[in-house]
């Protein structure tokens, strides 16, 4: 089942990850949309991403007949304190005409003239929100204003930063993308606001990010009753409690079987015993 903003935008439940992909970007998004990813997440920022390649694919499976309009794409803008050399804006331009040339950049990079989602890379500071944060996300929500993204969002947020966020922007984000730590609850005051706020919140390194849980007997034993992967159990559990997974996976057989995770469903107890296996 899709997942819906509070601004009534739907996006689907399960998103392909394209970082660090580099040369094989284009391969595996073409993997992934033959599997059944409708979703692809991707940035602006070399390090990381090749956003290119991603738009490399969108005009293969154009010739295919697969629509943009069929498809979900969200990229972000990445600061300069998250760059390389290799940047998509001048870095001499004010902040404002950063996201701009950023947001322009991947229009041409990914062949369209509108984003589903376009998402703020991470604040300028660990803590709080500075000044420089404040214009970035004010370009982003002209952004928004002017039709071209029908979302945006930030990433790499704290709980404490969100608040400010929802509290003083003008628009607050449709959506939050985190690393996302069982040892932590699963970012759960993070998630909290993003249910309060109507925010959709995706999770990335579900399973990079915990690999420490997989030895859990009990994830073992729902695996086998459900006869599934343990990835899986852990993608299932993020979407029934109302979280939008990223995989980020260059094996084709596992796209399919991370889709087909929709099959079964877990029971309250075994999602509340996911929930704090990692505390």
């Amino acid at each position: 089942m899709p997942l819906t903003s509070y601004n009534h935008v739907s996006i689907p439940s399960f998103m392909y990850g394209t970082a660090w992909k580099k040369e094989e970007t284009t391969r595996l998004v073409l993997h992934a949309v033959e599997a059944g990813f409708t979703a692809i997440d991707t940035a602006n920022q070399l390090i990381h991403y090749d956003e290119a390649r991603v738009g490399e694919a969108l005009v293969q499976l154009a010739t295919q007949s697969i629509a943009r309009d069929t498809l979900f794409l969200q990229t972000k803008f990445t600061p300069v304190n998250g760059q390389d050399h290799r940047l998509p804006y001048d870095p001499r331009a004010s902040l404002t005409a950063q996201v701009q040339q950023s947001f322009e950049s991947s229009l041409a990079h990914l062949h369209t003239d509108y984003l589903d989602s376009y998402v703020l890379h991470g604040p300028y500071y660990r803590r709080g929100l500075g000044a420089e944060d404040w214009e970035v996300w004010a370009a982003i929500e002209s952004l928004y204003d002017a039709r071209k993204a029908k979302m945006i969002g930030v990433s790499n947020v704290s709980a404490d930063q969100l608040t400010l966020l929802c509290e003083r922007a003008r628009h607050k984000p449709m959506v939050v993308q985190n690393r996302c730590y069982a040892a932590l609850g699963w970012d759960k005051d993070v998630r909290e606001i993003c249910r309060t706020q109507g925010i959709i919140y995706q999770g990335f390194s579900l399973l990079t990010a915990n690999s420490a849980i997989f030895a859990e007997p009990d994830l073992r034993t729902m695996a086998t009753k459900y006869q599934t992967g343990l990835a899986q159990i852990i993608f299932r559990f993020a979407q029934q409690i109302g979280m939008q997974p990223l995989t980020g996976t260059t094996n084709a057989q596992h796209m399919k079987d991370d889709l087909a995770c929709e099959r079964f469903t877990l029971t309250p107890d075994e999602l509340k015993l996911i929930e704090t296996i990692g505390l």
